[in-house]
């Protein structure tokens, strides 16, 4: 039951942000979240608190990437919970064409509700392609 309602409220934040609008998003964060993305890549790094990270997502929203939950399992209590999403993302050009797909798992904590800490797994080379084609196609949001 937990994870089918994490799953409806991670959608919800996630079509929110398909769409710019990445408040739900934050919502669920707590102000001293620690969120990393691995790699090499202008994604990669680790984010401290939510204003880094805020400015991680509007750049995911202006490039475009459009990013799905396939899966959401939760487990613990409301006090120390853990949370993983695996989905999948793209990113479609202006003409339609599929320049970016990865697939991705996320694994979290959680407490009280709020993000705490989470962490991206992904094709990492992937995103360092993705680097390459907006530095082409799209340098003012590389």
């Amino acid at each position: 039951m937990v994870s089918w309602l994490a799953k409806q409220v991670i959608s919800y934040a996630m079509s929110r942000t398909r769409a710019g609008d990445i408040g739900p998003t934050l919502r669920l964060e707590a102000d001293h979240v620690r969120f990393t993305f691995p790699g090499r890549s202008s994604w990669g790094g680790v984010m401290e608190g939510k204003g880094e990270v805020e400015r991680w997502l509007r750049r995911l929203t202006r490039v475009g990437i459009q990013t799905y939950p396939d899966e959401v399992l939760v487990k613990g209590f409301p006090w120390r919970m853990t949370v993983c999403v695996r989905g999948h993302d793209h990113l479609r050009s202006s003409a339609g064409e599929t320049v970016y797909e990865n697939r991705f798992v996320i694994w979290g904590r959680m407490r009280w509700g709020r993000i705490t800490e989470y962490e991206v797994y992904e094709d990492t080379e992937k995103a360092t392609a993705l680097d390459g084609w907006l530095a082409e196609h799209q340098p003012a949001l590389g």
